[in-house]
C-alpha cells in the first residue's frame, strides 16, 4: 500500500516526511514529486512503509494533523490511471 500526503507546506522535504512516518516504522520509500517545467515542489507525496498495520495507523493518527503550518491528508494512495 502506498501513502498520499497532500497539502504539504512547500518547505517539506523528503528528509522531515520520512522523519515523521518512520516514528510508525519503517519507510520503504518517498517520493515528492517536481513540476516539470519550474522543478518545484508540487504539494504531495507517496510514502510506502514495510508492513501494511504500520501503514494504517500513520493515516489514522495523522490525517488532518497540522503539520508545518498547514493540515494535510493522509490518505491510501489510489492506482494511476494512465
Amino acid at each position: 500500500m502506498t501513502i498520499y500526503i497532500g497539502n504539504l507546506s512547500f518547505d517539506a522535504e523528503v528528509e522531515d516526511i520520512v522523519g515523521v512516518f518512520s516514528s510508525y516504522g519503517e519507510v520503504t520509500n518517498c517520493k515528492l514529486p517536481l513540476e516539470r517545467e519550474t522543478g518545484r515542489k508540487r504539494g504531495f507525496a507517496f510514502v510506502d512503509m514495510g508492513d501494511d498495520a504500520q501503514e494504517q495507523k500513520a493515516i489514522d493518527d495523522l490525517q488532518d494533523v497540522e503539520w508545518m503550518g498547514r493540515a494535510i491528508r493522509v490518505t491510501k494512495a489510489r492506482p494511476k490511471n494512465n
